[in-house]
């Protein structure tokens, strides 16, 4: 049995679903389900939000295979953000085009859709089946929308008895369904307001703002993976006598200009951050002091041979002076880490400007 479920079975008001209700087990759950809708509207980090919904479903919904798949703005595409009772790992790859199985026609059609026997639909895609060893017989695919925009899809497999499983829970699925396409569309549009509030107006690359919510992140990241985190502090020479010289609007296109040249040698892991006047950090993860070492050398070579003010009939040439210092081998947490890049690079200052200098050798003076 093949069936389209209409929206007016499934999308019931709370008054209606209320009346409905024959049974205090189900008052309960809608109390619950309530409940839980103001928590995850209210949550605006994603993995929060992950964890939240993975803890709380089954309290709702008896079911042990079910998955949310949401819709990726850039690419189209349907992605995993939740599965349970399905190899996780094995999902992450997995990539769903519009109109593609049961889950791209839901987020195609904005209509939810019931499939008894996946077997004899059409409509089925077995690739996720194929990928991770799992058998689906069944699936109860709702579309979570926004603002009548799809942004996702939540789907049930392999219930047991689903006339009852239609009549007694759907309701509260559907409910359930629209307040975790709230809550998606609240983190998401969280994390653009946050985004914009961490890039520098000037460069735009980052600022101190970002640097302070990143790395107490990553330092913890790296060191529970046991690896290395190396920082680059940079400070332009001599730069007050550049805004005496051309005055502080060329001068901030200079550390614009300054900026893409540093940002066009970062691999994707690595962040520049403006960390106030003509200072800069970088922050590369995964990088041992050697590595950094080789690359600020790079750097260096990279800003000297520079030309700025180019487009304004000028021929300016700058140099910078450099601090290195790597977590864990050189600093015990993100406060010493700053500490000493930033000191590395003061000594590189007072030794004579144009010049680069790793924490460690300060450690040893």
């Amino acid at each position: 049995m093949n069936v389209n479920l209409h929206k007016g079975v499934i999308m019931q008001d709370k008054e209606a679903l209320v009346e409905g209700l024959t049974s205090q087990s189900q008052l309960e759950r809608l109390l619950t389900c309530f409940e839980l809708s103001k928590v995850l509207v209210t949550t605006f980090d994603m993995q929060a939000l992950v964890r939240l919904v993975i803890s709380r479903f089954n309290e709702l919904i008896p079911a042990s295979n079910w998955s949310i798949l949401l819709l990726e703005p850039k690419t189209k595409e349907l992605e995993f953000f939740v599965a349970v009772g399905i190899d996780n790992e094995k999902l992450r790859s997995v990539r769903l085009q519009i109109g593609e199985g049961i889950a791209g026609v839901v987020a195609q059609t904005a209509q939810p859709i019931f499939i008894q026997d996946v077997s004899q639909d059409p409509r089925f895609c077995c690739k996720v089946d194929e990928m991770t060893g799992f058998k689906t017989r069944s699936i109860i695919c709702l579309p979570l929308l926004v603002r009548r925009e799809i942004i996702g899809v939540l789907e049930v497999v392999n219930i047991e008895n689903e006339n009852f499983f239609l009549k007694t829970y759907l309701p509260l699925l559907n409910i359930l369904a629209d307040y975790i396409a709230i809550a998606v569309d609240n983190v998401r549009n969280f994390q653009k307001l946050q985004a914009k509030s961490f890039i520098d107006d000037l460069t735009g690359f980052y600022n101190t703002r970002y640097l302070a919510w990143t790395l107490e992140n990553l330092t913890t990241q790296i060191l529970h993976e046991r690896a290395q985190l190396s920082v680059v502090f940079l400070d332009l020479d001599n730069f007050k006598r550049v805004v005496d010289s051309y005055g502080h609007l060329l001068g901030s296109k200079v550390l614009k200009e300054v900026a893409q040249v540093i940002g066009h040698m970062l691999s994707p892991l690595d962040s520049l951050i403006r960390y106030g006047g003509d200072e800069f950090i970088i922050l590369m993860p995964y990088r041992d002091k050697e590595a950094a070492f080789e690359f600020v050398c790079q750097l260096r070579r990279a800003v000297n041979q520079s030309c700025f003010l180019w487009e304004e009939g000028f021929n300016l040439n700058l140099t910078a002076s450099y601090g290195i210092a790597t977590l864990p081998d050189d600093a015990r947490d993100k406060a010493d880490l700053l500490e000493l890049a930033d000191a590395a690079l003061y000594s590189s200052k007072d030794r004579g400007k144009d010049m680069i200098m790793l924490g460690v050798a300060l450690k040893k003076d």
